[in-house]
């Protein structure tokens, strides 16, 4: 009987395909984990603000999501009013979420538009940011992530340069 002997870069290939596959599954749990922060300091921000909550509250949440999920760590008190606070600082009233939006998506007609063509240039047509995005919480869900992202790669990897695809 022969022994097949393959080429390692096949098999590195393989690997390789692992690889970007476990991450991409880490980053969509990150990003379903983000989006559920977000949720939930919302409901908290929102029950303290109108005063239906206050800070003993809080801690009976804190105390009965530990009860009924012990392994999860964040839902402690210090967690839920992180969570508040980062609903606050990206909520869609928030001057942040309003910057980002001129920033990102500067006002355009809401009919598409050709561009003007140049010698060197096709003639493209410009959309609109309303047919790029269904909803403004299809939006906001994008810049949650898109921020959240960004604070990760610059406080995880400081050193590192990654390349921002806005």
């Amino acid at each position: 009987m022969k022994k097949l002997i393959k080429n390692n870069s096949e098999f590195e290939f393989i690997v390789t395909l692992i690889n970007e596959s476990r991450n991409r599954a880490y980053q969509k749990v990150n990003e379903e984990l983000v989006l559920l922060y977000f949720k939930v300091g919302k409901i908290v921000s929102e029950k303290v603000t109108e005063g239906s909550w206050g800070d003993g509250t809080v801690n009976e949440l804190a105390a009965f999501i530990e009860k009924k999920i012990p392994e999860l760590s964040s839902f402690n008190r210090r967690g839920l009013y992180r969570m508040k606070q980062f609903y606050e600082i990206y909520s869609k009233s928030s001057e942040c979420f309003t910057l980002w939006l001129q920033t990102k998506f500067p006002k355009v007609s809401p009919m598409a538009t050709p561009s003007p063509e140049t010698e060197n240039e096709l003639n493209e047509i410009v959309s609109p940011v309303a047919t790029q995005f269904q909803n403004i919480e299809n939006l906001h869900d994008y810049f949650i992530l898109a921020e959240s992202y960004n604070f990760i790669s610059d406080n995880l990897y400081p050193d590192k340069e990654y390349i921002n695809n806005d």
